[in-house]
Parts: structure tokens; sequence; C-alpha cells
């Protein structure tokens, strides 16, 4: 068990001093918060344990079995409460080392703290006229009867003139807010976990590169490339990957969440890595995509440009006060053209680009977006619409509300994509060809966007040249 980290524990306590003076502004309440369960594998064996992100952003702490308990008064008065786990030499001695209420409160700043077995009874007493409940609606499974059960248990109490708070809202929705927009300090991490990914990508070609002359027994599979991606990650100092690592050589590339297997990478092919690191509670994403035999060849060379030029249209678009829908319909425009110029989208049934969009033909090869936020989870939290406008009518009649307007400090994903299946009106020499690149970048106050996976290489010329070295 290491200590805190003192800049992270500085910036948990002015997050909950936040988070209070917006539940405050509402009228006062009472936050409360739990981690993440432990999750059983089999039989004896857990999952490795990771705890909740929003309980890490507020408090620091990383144990199992612990709650966050935050009062906030209208007047502005707070106090914080860590319900934990207690010391137990037996248990220590199998699990490792726990804090306890005392050395938890001490080192990780809380005012008071309670073994987690008092929850029960001490909620109660804390929500008791208090006008509202603050809690994570829809998250952890049975948290809203525990929840009921503190509030019926104060309502027990109304001979004796307490109060049960009218009013429950559910906290991930001011969270997911202030989590949106990530401070100086994690973007440092975040910078951290992309070099280390980055790093990683750029060994997995090298070992791919590596096995044309030397293959491993029974030929490279993709098992092999993602043991050299969780080398990497761990050996940076990555705690762990940010997702279950993709790696989809030939046909595979075309199941957009295939998990690496054995199948073998052959010439001719392409293969794509999807996997990246997390580190510190902060997540990164990459994908990258290669040729097996070092060199792109024929309608892999030309899906690839198109995808390449797709990805720099869409990071041009990234620029503050854009809105977020901004890189996908610049990445859609340039795909949309390419599946034009190839002949996969014949021009008889959509004569042009925005004939190929209003259609939806290019579905059938490109089926997702292109962004998604980053943060402390890969699919971070965060609202895609823009708080308070009014949705608007689009051209099929359809009421949406506008898309979130892109500012400094936000990170999200640039990954579009194509995927081509094998199929009898689709020519030969396109057949199982999957392409996604992927980047992360930071939304920035001046020009543009902060690209923080730079490191991995990407152009034709470039992964090319790092398999022939």
């Amino acid at each position: 068990m290491s200590d805190p980290d003192p800049s992270l524990l500085r910036r948990c306590a002015e997050r909950r001093a936040e988070l209070a003076a917006r539940i405050a502004q509402a009228g006062g309440g009472v936050a409360v918060l739990a981690t993440a369960p432990e999750a059983m594998r089999n039989r004896d064996a857990d999952y490795p344990y990771r705890h909740d992100s929003y309980f890490y952003y507020l408090t620091g702490f990383s144990e199992p079995h612990s709650m966050l308990v935050l009062v906030a008064h209208a007047d502005g008065r707070a106090h914080s409460t860590l319900l934990c786990r207690t010391r137990d030499a037996q248990r220590e001695i199998w699990d490792g080392v726990r804090w306890g209420p005392e050395a938890a409160r001490e080192r990780f700043g809380f005012d008071a703290a309670l073994p987690i077995e008092q929850a029960d009874a001490a909620l109660p007493g804390m929500l008791a006229d208090m006008p509202a409940v603050w809690w994570p609606f829809a998250l952890q499974a049975g948290f809203e009867t525990r929840v009921q059960g503190w509030l019926g248990a104060v309502r027990a109490q109304a001979r004796a003139g307490r109060r049960c708070p009218a009013l429950q809202y559910d906290l991930c929705a001011v969270l997911d807010e202030m989590r949106l927009v990530k401070d100086s300090d994690e973007l440092d991490v975040m910078r951290r976990a992309a070099e280390i990914s980055a790093a990683a990508h750029r060994r997995a070609l090298r070992a791919a590169a590596a096995a044309r002359s030397a293959p491993p027994a029974g030929g490279l599979r993709e098992y092999h490339l993602e043991a050299e991606l969780l080398y990497a990650f761990r050996h940076g100092g990555a705690q762990s990957p940010a997702y279950g690592s993709i790696v989809a050589a030939g046909a595979n590339a075309c199941i957009l969440h295939y998990r690496a297997g054995d199948a073998p990478l052959r010439a001719g092919q392409l293969c794509l890595i999807d996997a990246a690191c997390e580190l510190d509670g902060y997540a990164s994403d990459i994908t990258r995509t290669f040729p097996v035999d070092g060199r792109f060849q024929g309608a892999q060379r030309a899906l690839y440009a198109i995808v390449l030029e797709a990805q720099q249209a869409a990071i041009d678009a990234t620029v503050a006060g854009a809105r977020f829908d901004a890189p996908h319909d610049a990445a859609l425009r340039v795909l949309a053209q390419g599946l034009l110029d190839t002949g996969l989208i014949a021009r008889d049934a959509a004569p042009d680009v925005d004939a190929v969009i209003d259609s939806g033909a290019y579905r059938r090869f490109y089926m997702h977006r292109t962004s998604h936020w980053l943060g402390m989870d890969v699919h971070d939290c965060g609202d895609y619409a823009e708080p308070g406008e009014a949705a608007v009518a689009g051209a099929d009649g359809s009421l949406r509300v506008p898309s979130r307007v892109l500012r400094a400090g936000m990170v999200l994903t640039i990954e579009p994509g194509l995927y081509v299946r094998a199929a009898a009106d689709v020519p030969a020499a396109f057949h199982d060809i999957g392409i996604r690149i992927e980047d992360d970048v930071v939304v920035r106050d001046a020009e543009g966007c902060e690209l923080l996976t730079a490191a991995a290489p990407k152009t034709i010329d470039a992964i090319e040249e790092a398999m022939r070295d």
C-alpha cells in the first residue's frame, strides 16, 4: 500500500468542494456514492478490482467496500464522511493491508470516517432534515433499494419530528459535467497514458515485422501481438489495459468488438489493433491498421488513404466552439466520396456525397460514430447534447437537441473506419478489409486541438518504414 499522491488528494478535495457548492446552490442536500463492488470470476477467484470512476474522482480512494457521504447545506457548510473497511489482520494476510477508517480520514482529507458496516445505521441520521438526497441513478444494482431503506428509516422517525428528504436527484448528472472538462493534472496523466500506449503499438509493429523473418512456432497469431501490447503497458508503468485489446487479422477486423484470438496473421492481410492502457485511473484509446507483410497493396492502400484523409478532416474540425458532431460530419463526407470513387457505392444508387449521406448507404461500410468522450472511462461520461438548448427539427421531421459545443479541456477520440465484408456485389479485391485509425485529442483554447497519440505511426509511409526497421 503506497501513500496517496498529494496533488491527487488536493484535486479530490477541490472537487468535493465544487460538488458541495453545486448542491448548496440547488438548496442543499446529501450526496451518497459507493465505489464499485468486487466481482467474482469463478469459484474463489475474483476479477482484478477496479474502483468506480465517480467515487475515485471525488476521493482518490481505491479500496472496495467504500462509500462517500457529502452533506452540503444551503448556507455553504459542508461535511464529508468516508465509510470504508476496518483493519483486519487475518484478511490482510490474504488480501493486503487496508487503510482503516481513522488512517483513511487523516491521509485522504475527510472530515470523518466510519466503518462501512455502520452505513445502514449512520445514513438515516445524515439524511434526516435535509431537503434532498443525491445518488447515482441506475449505476449499481441494488443501490436504489439501499437508498429507499435509509429514507424509510427517516420516515419512521416522523413522530419524533424528523423530516425525510422530499427530493431525489441523479448525482451522475452533476458529476458528468464536472468530469467532462479535464484539468491540467488530468491531462498530464492522459498524455503519459497515450505515450505508453503509443509505445505499445510501436512494439507490436516491430514484433509483426520480426516475425516475417523469424516467426514463432506455429506462425504469428493475434495473441502474440496482444502479449506484446500487455508487456508494453505494464513495462511502461500502466496498471492495466483500458479495455479488452482488439487484435484482428484479416476478416476479423470487420468485427467491431472482436477480441484478440488465435487467428494467424497471413501475408496479404491487414491487421487492426485497437488497444491502449489505463494509467492512474485514466484511459487512452488507440487504433492502428497495418499490412502483415509490411506493404499496403492495391485496394488496401486505396481504402487506408481514404480513412486517413477522413481522420485528418475530423481532426481539423475539432476546434473550440465547434459542435461535437463536426468531426463526424467532416469524416463522413470524405468517406462517402471515397466509397463513390472506389465503386463500393454505385453512382446510380447515390450519385453524390449528399445522396450517400442522406440515404445512409455508407452505413454498410461505416456503422459507428467518429468520436466519443475519453477520460477516466474509455467511453467517458458527459452529455453529447448541449445542455439548455431546445430541440430542433431535422430534415426527416424528428426533434433533436444540437450536439455539444466543444470547449477547451474536453478530450475525445477521432476514429473513422471502413469495413468491407465479402459479398457478391463487392469486388473481390476489397473483400474482408477492415480499417480503423483512432487518436485521442484535447480541445484547446487556441487553434485546433492537441493530438495525444501522435507517437503511434499511422501514415502509410510511417507504418511501412516502421515495419522495415
